[in-house]
């Protein structure tokens, strides 16, 4: 995102773009990290961080900036509070107008299974899988964030992905494996 340049945005009002743009996958993320209660503040503290940053000195880099200052923050509250948060499922965001009862229990079963799946995840591998899926960075912003190189952020993603797969296949093997043995 460019802040600066043919159509540079004036004073205080580039944060406010930046702030329209990122706050949504700030929040999911710091709730991922912290839990909703504390989500707002530790966005909220990473937008009072880059109001005291000059456009260009985050300009070229101002998604993996802002990611990293939310992390760092959610990192010293959940430090300093001692907790763990669960990882919660976004139902209301997957409502359809035209969901049927069938279908709003078949999504919340899968999302149940999706969740668990993400649950059984290692931390790192949770952490850049929710980076690249939710907040859509790059490799090379996540690496930034999480202080890793791009290649290892590929490996987490691929092994994280995996692991996924493995654990959503295994369910239906064992149906069709029960399907057969009748």
């Amino acid at each position: 995102m460019s802040l600066v340049g043919t159509g540079s945005v004036p004073g205080p009002e580039w944060v406010l773009v930046a702030l329209r743009q990122y706050e949504g996958p700030l929040l999911r993320y710091a709730a991922s990290l912290v839990g909703e209660a504390a989500a707002q503040d530790v966005v909220q503290d990473a937008f009072l961080r880059l109001c005291a940053q000059t456009v260009e000195r985050v300009e070229n880099h101002l998604a993996a900036w802002l990611f990293t200052v939310c992390r760092n923050r959610a990192l010293e509250l959940r430090r300093s509070e001692r907790r763990l948060s669960p990882i919660e499922a976004e139902d209301d965001m997957l409502e359809s107008p035209d969901s049927g009862p069938v279908a709003k229990l078949e999504r919340a079963e899968n999302m149940s299974r999706v969740g668990a799946a993400m649950a059984a995840l290692p931390s790192r591998q949770r952490e850049v899988l929710r980076l690249k899926v939710e907040a859509g960075l790059s490799y090379k912003d996540i690496a930034q964030v999480m202080n890793l190189s791009v290649g290892n952020v590929g490996f987490l993603l691929h092994t994280a992905i995996a692991q996924i797969r493995e654990q959503l296949s295994e369910p239906a093997e064992a149906a069709r494996a029960e399907g057969s043995a009748l």
